[in-house]
């Protein structure tokens, strides 16, 4: 009987982000749902349960940072890592300070693996291209 994959919710609005972040974390074995807004991300975090979290920090309606905050609501442990333009130190500072464990610059894919990697404690390496 194989493992059960983690799971991880990608939430991001970007079509071509959302899709290459959908086929790489696929490849490293992930089990990946996508959402391109706050709210269907929201409908389907409190609907379904994953390991992960991956949240921008702006969408045409809403912020990663208030999504956040909505999902620490009703799910205080599970990791979530924001992976945004928006690189400033006060960006990541309040992405923390919302309850994000971890947040990578785009366009850094490696620093993102190897974060969702340590905070899943994943024994693999992430697989290189």
């Amino acid at each position: 009987m194989q493992p059960q994959k983690r799971r991880i919710l990608c939430v991001e609005d970007d079509e071509d982000t959302c899709s290459m972040l959908d086929n790489l974390l696929r490849q490293e074995n992930y089990e990946v749902k996508t959402a391109n807004s706050v709210s269907e991300a929201l409908q389907i975090a409190q609907s379904e349960s994953f390991n992960l979290y991956i949240l921008d920090a702006w969408f045409p309606k809403g912020t990663g940072l208030s999504l956040c905050r909505n999902i620490r609501e009703f799910d205080p442990h599970t990791p979530i890592v924001f992976y945004s333009g928006a690189a400033f130190d006060s960006d990541r500072e309040e992405a923390l300070y919302a309850g994000a464990q971890a947040f990578v610059a785009k366009p850094y894919v490696d620093e993102l693996l190897k974060t969702i990697h340590s905070l899943l404690n994943d024994k693999q390496e992430p697989v290189t291209h």
